[in-house]
């Protein structure tokens, strides 16, 4: 009998460590770096991790309000975007996983957008994703973290009038797949793949390039979810794409 009280203790501890296991979050405590954090999918992404006991860490152009830990950067200048995931990374001891939701546009057909003004949302959306994920290598080499990208549905398909958009972010795809295979074992890597979101993305855009309903965007909130869900998974296990939008959404397929 006592053997038996003893042998249904320990079950009923070894139960409750794994429910314990189970109901805690995966990125509690997690270092989650998140570029275009102070707004848009990014301030989403923030708040989600946030609400799963993640530390989340801002790189942005604007600043971040207070309990938040932000760093100010233009994410077109390589030097200054590897310099601020160095201070980041030494303030937080570390970096368990980075998000690069950084993202600018210009609109317009390729002979009348300045090429000063093309060029920077290559320099933004490619190679300030690159620049942020070389510097955060090492890093995340330490932890067994995780990167997740962000592409977009026109990363998938041309549409006229964002040739500087579309480009960018092939080139995200492009770069994502190749890193995954580089980092297979080392570092998750996922490509997000988003649909249009209602954010404040569209506001300063000309009429012509602007949804026609935004009722049909997703909310950022949501796509912030999938993100989660990426960085939540086992060690082993890797969501390697991710394509979220609308239901109603028209940029795919």
């Amino acid at each position: 009998m006592t053997e038996a009280l003893q042998t249904n203790e320990t079950l009923t501890t070894q139960t409750d460590a794994s429910r314990t296991r189970i109901s805690g979050s995966p990125l509690r405590g997690a270092r989650v770096l998140v570029t275009g954090g102070a707004s848009g999918l990014g301030a989403a992404v923030v708040e989600a991790v946030s609400g799963e006991g993640g530390v989340p860490l801002v790189l942005d152009r604007a600043p971040v309000a207070a309990p938040l830990k932000g760093w100010q950067v233009d994410l077109s200048e390589r030097e200054a975007a590897e310099s601020a995931v160095a201070r980041a990374a030494e303030e937080a001891g570390g970096l368990d996983a980075v998000v690069c939701a950084a993202g600018v546009d210009r609109c317009g057909e390729l002979a009348e957008v300045p090429a000063d003004e093309w060029e920077k949302v290559i320099r933004v959306n490619l190679l300030g994703t690159a620049a942020v994920v070389r510097a955060a290598l090492p890093h995340l080499m330490r932890s067994h973290g995780r990167v997740v990208t962000v592409a977009s549905t026109l990363g998938l398909r041309g549409a006229a009038g964002a040739s500087a958009y579309c480009a960018s972010k092939f080139g995200v795809i492009g770069f994502s797949r190749a890193l995954a295979a580089e980092l297979k074992g080392r570092v998750g890597v996922t490509t997000l793949i988003p649909g249009g979101m209602d954010t404040a993305f569209f506001d300063d855009r000309p009429e012509q390039y602007k949804p026609h309903d935004r009722s049909t965007l997703n909310r950022p909130s949501d796509v912030a979810r999938s993100v989660v869900f990426a960085l939540s998974q086992p060690q082993g296990c890797e969501v390697r794409e991710l394509l979220v939008a609308g239901s109603l959404e028209d940029s795919w397929p």
